[in-house]
């Protein structure tokens, strides 16, 4: 028998393990995520495809850190990692530590993922954003004070407005550390109430550098400030998360300047203006009252006159009023003596006597009434007795006749036909009855 080399299962699979392995060690894998999974330890596990194949692909919670979006399935991918065999199972599978979106960067997809799933929310409404103030009496401003942004709208304001009030709140604008200094402003502003409008600001850059604009932390922070908020971020062609947010979003810093604040010559010259409208109508109203007022005068009548118009009128008033009363008064007396008379007449004495003879006629009433009834029965009763008396067959025995009967069936024998020889007969007499047997019938 030949020496064969004979594998455990536990044997082979550490061997493939070693191998692939070592052999792929550090690899960069593209696919379509699949059957994504997440339990409660926050791990990745899902199925890593293409067209024709599929493997297994796990990214370890402590790995996600780097991750800037949220993964999920159909979602293509490029992967950095290492190929693991899980012996168990004999299955191999790839350990992630790096991931990106293949066609867009992981900050772009992030960034569409926290704009679609605010918008949903309702933070982007357009009903909920406040109106910004007609003339803010202190303007905040929420930026680097050491950027351009900030030097181009406090020239833009002292032009435009030079005696405005203005609350510059050092921040980071850039960097892991600037997205909680620029919600640490916001709230600081809205706790104290330190102005009436607040602009947050920075001047142009990438992605990266605008970053600190698209966490969602920052769009919570302005969607629940008290204060209207605009959003400066970058230049025109730059959009943010906090400018979709934002109350208003200005395309640059110097524009979110002349947004807040009107032109302070431009305001006086309305002043100016609005003040010659208002005197010219003033005038005009004033020159309308007086000539209403020569009108009125002309109809005004002596007050004298007026009042002895209304004298008379009070003394004929008075007059029919006397009369009227004195009418009521004579009408309601003689309904007064009518109701009285009725009530008389429906007095409950009377009433009472009325139903009291009533009662009697009707107690004798029912007194000869069973006498009566009795009578008049007796009567019929007597009368029905002389008829039946005057038909009974009996006092036609008593008169000397007889009722034949067939004794077989008890049928009267009324013609002799009925007989025959040898029939019994049953005779009723006055006094008895009598039992024959027809000897011979005689027609």
């Amino acid at each position: 028998m030949e020496n064969r080399l004979i594998y455990t299962v536990t044997e082979l699979t550490a061997q493939i393990k070693d191998s692939l392995e070592t052999l792929f060690p550090n690899i960069w894998v593209e696919g379509e995520v699949s059957n994504l999974r997440i339990p409660s330890s926050g791990h990745y596990y899902f199925t890593l495809k293409d067209p024709q194949c599929q493997m297994r692909a796990v990214m370890f919670r402590s790995q996600q850190r780097s991750l800037q979006f949220a993964l999920e399935d159909g979602m293509a991918v490029a992967c950095r990692g290492r190929v693991n065999v899980y012996e168990p199972r004999g299955e191999y599978q790839l350990l992630i530590e790096t991931l990106e979106p293949k066609g867009k960067g992981a900050l772009q997809v992030a960034f569409e993922q926290l704009k679609k799933k605010l918008q949903e929310e309702g933070l982007f409404d357009a009903a909920r954003k406040k109106p910004l103030p007609l003339l803010p009496a202190r303007i905040a401003l929420i930026t680097s004070p050491t950027g351009a942004a900030v030097r181009d709208i406090l020239n833009i304001l002292n032009r435009r407005f030079p005696n405005l009030e203005i609350l510059i709140v050092p921040v980071k604008v850039q960097g892991e550390e600037a997205p909680g200094e620029i919600i640490r402003a916001l709230q600081l502003v809205n706790a104290e109430q330190a102005a009436d409008v607040i602009i947050v600001t920075r001047g142009g850059g990438s992605l990266e550098d605008l970053w600190a604009f698209n966490t969602e932390q920052m769009a919570r922070a302005i969607y629940n400030s008290r204060i209207p908020v605009v959003s400066a971020v970058g230049h025109e062609i730059d959009f943010t998360i906090a400018d979709f947010v934002a109350d208003l979003r200005a395309p640059t810093p110097s524009a979110a300047a002349e947004l807040v604040v009107k032109d302070k010559k431009d305001l006086l010259q309305l002043l100016s203006h609005c003040y010659i409208r208002l005197r010219k109508s003033l005038s005009h109203c004033v020159q309308q009252e007086k000539a209403r007022i020569s009108y009125l005068a002309l109809r005004l009548q002596d007050p004298g006159k007026r009042l002895v118009q209304h004298r008379i009128q009070c003394d004929d008033l008075h007059a029919r009023l006397v009369r009227t009363m004195l009418n009521r008064y004579r009408e309601n007396r003689a309904l007064v003596r009518h109701r009285h008379d009725t009530i008389l007449l429906r007095a409950p004495q009377r009433l009472l006597e009325h139903n009291r003879s009533t009662l009697r006629f009707l107690e004798k009433t029912l007194k000869q009434l069973p006498l009566a009834l009795a009578e008049q029965c007796g009567s019929r009763l007597k009368s029905a007795v002389e008829k039946l008396n005057v038909l009974s067959p009996l006092n036609i025995l008593e008169r000397g006749y007889s009722i034949t009967r067939l004794a077989a069936s008890g049928a009267i024998v009324k013609s002799a036909r009925q007989l025959h020889a040898g029939d019994s007969l049953d005779i009723k007499l006055k006094d008895g009855e009598a039992y024959c047997i027809v000897d011979k019938v005689v027609l």
